[in-house]
């Protein structure tokens, strides 16, 4: 399970940086990046609301939702970061350590008990349905859509493994 969700974080930042790239083409002024930051401002608290659950730590959330939206070039390099902490994170974790069960509190307050490897899957599945929202907005606009597909991720990161020609 330790390669997969290692090859899942590293698609994970791909697909950010790939979404981060096709919205900083639109420019500021375009509604679809506004929709799009508050799509992915959730999706990043979350992320850290999670990283912090995962390290036992507190976290100064008290919403999954920011109530100021960050600009597309702070949230980018927000995102980038946490994917890059999610990276080491799951790079040094012990196997063992993905089945241990770890008591938290939702942003409401609500108890919680997930697994390591049930919170690292929440996040990778999280932020697929909002890319995925944001894509649809895109297209909904006339708007190609970033890539996204772990299958495309496989074959460009791997391409000569994978019987693509590399260049």
């Amino acid at each position: 399970m330790h390669e997969t969700l290692q090859r899942l974080f590293e698609y994970k930042a791909w697909a950010n940086d790939e979404l981060l790239a096709a919205l900083a083409k639109l420019g500021g002024d375009s509604g679809v990046v506004g929709l799009a930051i508050k799509a992915l401002s959730h999706s990043y608290v979350v992320d850290r609301i999670f990283a912090a659950h995962l390290r036992r730590e507190a976290h100064p959330y008290t919403s999954a939702n920011p109530s100021e939206p960050p600009t597309l070039g702070d949230l980018s390099a927000d995102i980038r970061k946490s994917d890059c902490e999610y990276l080491d994170y799951v790079s040094t974790l012990e196997d063992a350590a993905l089945a241990e069960r770890i008591d938290f509190a939702f942003t409401d307050g609500a108890a919680g008990r997930m697994s390591r490897e049930e919170m690292l899957m929440h996040v990778i599945t999280h932020g697929v349905g909002h890319r995925g929202q944001v894509s649809a907005v895109l297209l909904l606009n006339a708007l190609p859509p970033a890539k996204d597909g772990f299958t495309t991720y496989l074959h460009e990161a791997e391409a000569s493994t994978r019987g693509r020609a590399t260049g």
